[in-house]
């Protein structure tokens, strides 16, 4: 039995806290919220995981010092805009050595970091992993079988996470691509967010194909030139993430791009979403990101048009069709 800290408690990190703890282990959870601690403690359900059932044995705090003492592991499951921040109240108490298992995705905007980055800046005393693949948290938290990727540079330490989450409902693979990970896992909330407007207009599963597909291109592009595998990108972390992503009715960055594109502004969406909508925070950085490294990236292109500078989005799509002629595969000289 591992002692296991999650930090941060939205419908991921609970969800993640109940799996662990069938898995065996003595789990705390932390929130800077004492109402919402409170409000967990006492219901043992959290409002947006319907059907899940908190166990009485999982511990919750707001005392930070608490969740980060004495621990085998933390996983940190804030939102990805709060990753820093929370890294870096967390640095006091952790001690060196410490694992922590970064499972938000997202780029930091202003530096172009992925979220392990942020956080070995912060807490320069951790070994740093990653967990993430196709896996919403209304299934992980009921038990519905899921296959994610766990990702670290050591690879003992991607096995150690492997062998704390594997369960019979939760298989686990290694990696040491953890740029690869984290680049699939926040870049693909903005194709969900393409496909959902697509769905907001009333189109069909030809377009969904396409963004889709179009989509994993794009990231590819983008993830090999910046230093990931290949493989990584047509792997659970990437290509798997970014099918469920686009398709699920528990999608927030689909269901936000739904509302869009039915007339919704970026901030309306995200207001009648009511949860965090990774995608528009990773929108602008993606396109950064895309013009840093030269690669061409017209989906989130379209994107930022529609989200930041008012595009309507039937626009959008019709100038997506519309672009100079090319080729899917080159053609050899």
């Amino acid at each position: 039995m591992a002692r296991i800290s999650i930090i941060g408690t939205g419908t991921w990190g609970i969800a993640l806290a109940i799996l662990l703890h069938r898995n065996g282990h003595q789990i705390t959870a932390w929130s800077k919220f004492p109402e919402e601690i409170q409000a967990l403690d006492t219901t043992r359900v959290h409002p947006n995981l319907k059907g899940a059932q908190i166990p009485a044995e999982i511990v919750f705090t707001s005392d930070l010092q608490q969740a980060c003492t004495d621990q085998d592991m933390l996983v940190l499951a804030v939102p990805s805009v709060f990753t820093r921040e929370t890294a870096a109240v967390m640095c006091p108490y952790v001690a060196e050595g410490q694992i922590i298992v970064n499972v938000s995705k997202g780029i930091e905007e202003s530096t172009l970091k992925i979220l392990t980055e942020q956080i070995e800046e912060e807490i320069p005393q951790a070994q740093t992993a990653v967990l993430s693949g196709p896996s919403h948290a209304e299934e992980v938290s009921v038990g519905m079988p899921t296959i994610c990727v766990a990702g670290a540079w050591k690879k003992e330490v991607a096995e150690l996470v492997q062998e704390y989450f594997m369960s019979p409902v939760f298989r686990v693979y290694t990696s040491p691509d953890m740029l690869g990970i984290e680049i699939g896992g926040a870049l693909k909330n903005v194709i969900a967010l393409a496909a959902g407007v697509a769905d907001g207009l009333g189109c069909g599963d030809n377009t969904k194909a396409a963004l889709i597909t179009r989509g994993i291109t794009e990231l590819s592009r983008l993830g090999v030139k910046m230093g990931g595998r290949a493989e990584t990108f047509s792997g659970l972390t990437c290509t798997g993430d970014l099918i469920v992503t686009c398709a699920s009715v528990h999608s927030r960055n689909r269901n936000a791009g739904v509302l869009i594109g039915q007339g919704y502004t970026m901030e309306e969406a995200m207001k009648e979403v009511n949860m965090v909508v990774e995608g528009v925070y990773s929108a602008k950085a993606a396109l950064a990101l895309s013009k840093k490294y030269e690669v061409s990236m017209p989906i989130v292109e379209a994107v930022n048009k529609v989200l930041f500078e008012g595009q309507p989005a039937r626009e959008a799509l019709t100038e997506l069709m519309v672009r100079v002629k090319t080729n899917e595969v080159p053609w050899e000289e």
